[in-house]
């Protein structure tokens, strides 16, 4: 029996929707997203601020320090969690929009997201006029995943559920096509399943690259829009906790086993190292791009025992982490164009001129791969940018809770 359907059981779940109507923002979940959205900006700092960023895996146990793979490891959990979340934000429509509604809600903002990737995204992320590379990450692949969670939503939640969780742990079958001697994956593959970092020229010297194929993070959205009615008004704290918690500890049981096993559930097998630590290091190098079984067991697991844990909390700090939750599109088109006026600012300072504001090696301007700082600095400008967005996400979090225009749906 699935063990979807099996928690359902055990804690007596109806299977039919209810028709309650959810609180309109749940203070966890919030505060859930704002952390990851906080740790987000550090793997971004890093990317533009790290002097090593361009050059170097910070994975690789042969060439990283510690800290530096911990600051890159911790950053796993930001997407991951951030799709899931979004997937539950959608369930917790239902009761206040009929499921057209919803439906058509969906493929509009996700049209608007796959659009704004390829726009205002892009630009924040090389500050190329001319728009000559456009890379599909998160953004990108949440659009896509509304435009198809659109087509579903009029399925059973629990059928959406089993789905998302046959997606996630399935998809990596398909690792075994590609390891097929002469596969070549083409456009659309890639934009389902494989990374290969290749560049679609749609234009002469314009085109796009597949960093975020859209298959396993639909799987972990179409989960997320399931774990959504755990959050409806008729499921109580306490089963929701226990539900939160049997699964989260569930999905890390299945990381260590079947991650032990090195076979399936990731394409990039570990061994043992010379240290324990390298060894262990190595076993936690799951991939991301795309996100496999092993990945999302490993983060999302953890992070569902950290929303059980946020059940009552409330501090200064959860306030503070809520305001960024709350408002999760906005502080991210904001701490991307941030990030990179920072570098840029920097890239003068630092005795760079205008010959070196590109480079064939990088798509972002005024990052040559040589330009950046130690770690502790990546750490100082990265608490700097998020200090710095506190007071206007604070400001526009209010503006949305007092205001019911349209348009705040899409921002």
């Amino acid at each position: 029996m699935p063990f979807g359907i099996s928690i359902l059981i055990y804690y007596n779940i109806p299977f039919m929707q209810p028709l309650s109507i959810p609180r309109e923002r749940i203070y966890s979940v919030d505060v859930l997203r704002g952390l990851v959205m906080i740790l987000m900006a550090l793997d971004h700092t890093r990317d533009f601020f790290h002097s090593t960023a361009m050059t170097q895996d910070p994975l690789d146990v042969q060439t990283t320090h510690p800290m530096l793979y911990i600051t890159r490891w911790i950053t796993h959990f930001c997407a991951p969690v951030f799709v899931f979340l979004s997937g539950l934000s959608v369930q917790l429509m239902n009761g206040r929009k009929t499921s057209k509604e919803i439906s058509s809600f969906l493929m509009k903002r996700g049209l608007w997201l796959i659009l704004v990737e390829i726009t205002l995204v892009s630009f924040a992320l090389s500050f190329n006029p001319l728009m000559n590379v456009v890379v599909l990450q998160v953004i990108w692949a949440i659009g896509i995943s509304f435009v198809c969670l659109a087509l579903l939503v009029f399925l059973p939640w629990q059928v959406i559920l089993g789905l998302g969780l046959l997606i996630t742990a399935s998809h990596n079958l398909l690792n075994y096509v590609e390891a097929k001697p002469g596969f070549e994956a083409g456009l659309w593959w890639q934009l389902m399943h494989q990374t290969r970092y290749t560049f679609f020229e749609y234009l002469p010297g314009h085109g796009f690259i597949v960093l975020y194929p859209f298959l396993p993070w639909l799987g972990i959205m179409l989960m997320g829009y399931g774990f959504g009615r755990f959050f409806q008004a008729d499921v109580g704290t306490v089963q929701r906790k226990r539900i939160l918690v049997a699964t989260g500890i569930t999905m890390m049981v299945v990381f260590v086993v079947v991650r032990w096993l090195n076979g399936y559930g990731d394409p990039r097998p570990w061994a043992s190292q010379p240290h324990w630590a390298a060894t262990l290091g190595d076993f936690m190098n799951v991939q991301k791009y795309p996100p496999s079984l092993m990945y999302a067991c490993a983060t999302l697991g953890p992070a569902l025992l950290v929303l059980a844990w946020l059940e009552g909390k409330k501090s200064r700090f959860t306030d503070i982490a809520k305001i960024y939750g709350s408002v999760p599109f906005f502080y991210y088109i904001l701490h991307f164009y941030l990030i990179h006026l920072l570098c840029l600012i920097m890239f003068f300072v630092s005795g760079y001129g205008v010959n070196d504001i590109a480079n064939p090696q990088v798509p972002f301007l005024f990052r040559p791969p040589d330009f950046g700082y130690p770690l502790g600095t990546v750490y100082l400008v990265w608490i700097g940018v998020v200090a710095l967005l506190y007071p206007l996400c604070k400001r526009y979090a209010a503006y949305k809770q007092t205001h019911r225009k349209w348009w705040l749906s899409y921002l």
